[in-house]
Parts: structure tokens; C-alpha cells; sequence
């Protein structure tokens, strides 16, 4: 088995005296682990940071064998970012999450775009917390689980969309939630349109909607946590005020 594709490393840890096992997210083929020969050298290091792109060459004897790969680095990387310890640490959260939602070899190429675009918009620091939850919604969608924020589970309007449904990950409108605001989870506006303007709290919203449906759709019924990367990234944010 042999293929070719672009990928953003998602995690690397040593293999042998100078080896190391890979996590790839690949454009064409989904998440793929493999073993890079030198991964543990000075030289490749910097090129296995969570959230690097690369030009992937695989190559397994069979479609089940933990396969061999070269490795080839497209850009700087997560290196452009070593000034920007919050985005680093958006991009490692980004990492950890695609990681543990993904299967494995099953191609999501959806995910692939939604990482590729978070990795783009870490250098436009006012923007990217928005994108790291337009990211995780892009997932959920991608795996069959993705968000219904086009009209009012109850009423059917598509206007003054404000809550969304904790149980059915649908939108609700002010006056049909509002009996039941204690139970509803906050839908920023950012989500149903890009036009909208960033306000104080919204980050935060949006963080706290994407956690719980990942973790009720995908990470629970796996009987993981959520990642500790992703937890640390939401008290880093919190942190700077950026939520």
C-alpha cells in the first residue's frame, strides 16, 4: 500500500533509539500513524510539532501494517508562531482534538480543510479564537454530528437565533428558549454569520457549545476526556481575557 498526500502532523513520540511514531491528518486518506525513520533527530524535530504541514510518502506491505513514511516540511510551520504562546497553544489544542475525534484511516477531508484553515488564521490574532470553534463545529459536522442552527427547533423562525438545544444540537430562538434559558447553551452570533462582530463572551459561548457536544457525541461514548491541550487552552484564554 502506498500513497502520497498533504497532512498537518497531529502528534509525534520516539520509536527506538532514533525513530518515531507519527499522527497524520492527510488531505485524501484521514488520520494515519506511521513510523519516520530520524523522527527523533535534531533536524526532524522541528518538522513533528503538532500542527506542522507536510508532504507525506506512505508505504505499508499490508493495508493493516503500521506503515513507514517520508516526510517532507511545506512552510514554517508552527516555528512562525514561537512569538504567539496562545496561538501555539491553539494550534497543539486543534491537534489533541482532531486526534482523538478522528478514526483512523477513514478519510475526512472536511476535517482536513477545517484544520488547514484554523493553521491559517493563527496569525490574525484578534480572529482566531472564532475560527478554533468554527474548527471544532466543522468536525462535529464532518462526523455526522454537526450543528442545525438554520431555524427554531420550535418554531420553525429563522430570526433571533440566541440558544441552542443542549440535547438535539439545534437552534432556538429568544422567546421560544427563554422559559427555559437556565437548560439552553448560548449560541454566539459569529457561528450563523461571519459578518457578525466578535463580542465580549462570545469565544467563551462557543467554546463551552462545541465542548459539549463533543464530548456527548464523540469523546464520552469513546470513554475519553476531552484533551488536556484543549482544557488548557480554554484557561490560557481565559487568562489573557480573550474569552
Amino acid at each position: 500500500m502506498e500513497f502520497e498526500d498533504d497532512a498537518f502532523v497531529l502528534s509525534a513520540r520516539p520509536f527506538g533509539e532514533a525513530g518515531a511514531i507519527v499522527e497524520l491528518l492527510t488531505a485524501r486518506h484521514g488520520k494515519y500513524a506511521a513510523h519516520v525513520a530520524g523522527g527523533a533527530s535534531r533536524r526532524m524535530k522541528p518538522f513533528l510539532q503538532a500542527g506542522a504541514a507536510v508532504t507525506v510518502r506512505y508505504r505499508a506491505r499490508v493495508s493493516d501494517q503500521l506503515g513507514s513514511a517520508v516526510l517532507e516540511p511545506v512552510g514554517e510551520g508552527p516555528s512562525a508562531l514561537f512569538d504567539d504562546a496562545l496561538a501555539l497553544a491553539g494550534l497543539s489544542a486543534a491537534a489533541a482534538v482532531a486526534a482523538g475525534a478522528l478514526p483512523e484511516r477513514e478519510p475526512h477531508p472536511g476535517a482536513y480543510l477545517a484544520f488547514e484553515a484554523l493553521a491559517n488564521a493563527l496569525a490574525l490574532i484578534d480572529d482566531w479564537p472564532a475560527v478554533f470553534v468554527r474548527f471544532e463545529a466543522g468536525l462535529l459536522q464532518e462526523l455526522g454530528f454537526g450543528l442545525d442552527l438554520s431555524r427554531c427547533a420550535a418554531t420553525g423562525a429563522t430570526d433571533d437565533l440566541v440558544y441552542v438545544s443542549p440535547k438535539t444540537g439545534r437552534a432556538v430562538s429568544r422567546a421560544a428558549g427563554e422559559p427555559y434559558r437556565d437548560r439552553m447553551l448560548v449560541l454566539p452570533p459569529f457561528l450563523l454569520s461571519s459578518q457578525s462582530r466578535l463580542a465580549a463572551g462570545d469565544v467563551g459561548a462557543g467554546l463551552t457549545l462545541t465542548a459539549h457536544f463533543l464530548e456527548q457525541f464523540i469523546f464520552n461514548p469513546l470513554n475519553r476526556p476531552l484533551p488536556p491541550a484543549r482544557l488548557w487552552l480554554v484557561d490560557r484564554l481565559s487568562d489573557a481575557g480573550r474569552l
